[in-house]
């Protein structure tokens, strides 16, 4: 398996634990942030896939991850949801952070092997859209370990602050 076919298994993989743990949710915000992972995934593997293939690869449309997202805890907030969430759908979580920090220390250890500034590029650019995956996952958790505190704390009004890059491939 190279690199490339590597990459396109960890984002398929992203893409399905994220669409299982929107299945497993009520929350209808929650659900919105995971199937949103997902597309991002799905977005990924065809950059992999077009660079195992040698071909063109595509430009996709620009995602401000932090704009959607704090529009939905927005939502959530002003609804004045105070959903429950199991120690299991905490760990499940935590396992998708874990895998998004893995998956850019990946792209970025790759990114350096790699001679063609295009495809350099292309890794150095999905690794930072982890990395704004793994912030956005790190607010979940945060927001579902305790709803109520999380929403009124700074750490919700000042989301922005770790999103350092506005999300584009």
């Amino acid at each position: 398996m190279n690199v490339y076919e590597y990459a396109m298994k960890v984002e398929k993989d992203g893409e399905r634990y994220y669409r299982e743990l929107a299945e497993k949710t009520k929350d209808k915000g929650v659900k919105s942030i995971l199937t949103m992972l997902a597309d991002e995934e799905v977005k990924h593997y065809i950059v992999f896939d077009r660079m195992n293939k040698n071909q063109i690869i595509p430009t996709q449309p620009s995602v401000d991850l932090f704009s959607h997202t704090k529009n939905i805890f927005e939502k959530m907030r002003k609804e004045n949801q105070s959903p429950r969430f199991s120690q299991d759908q905490i760990e499940f979580y935590k396992s998708a952070l874990r895998s998004e920090e893995n998956s850019y220390k990946f792209y970025i250890e790759k990114a350096l092997m790699i001679e063609d500034s295009e495809q350099k590029a292309a890794f150095l650019r999905i690794a930072e859209e982890e990395r704004a995956h793994y912030v956005l996952l790190e607010n979940l958790v945060e927001y579902i370990s305790a709803p109520e505190s999380w929403i009124e704390s700074a750490e919700f009004n000042h989301m922005s602050e770790k999103f350092v890059q506005k999300i584009t491939l």
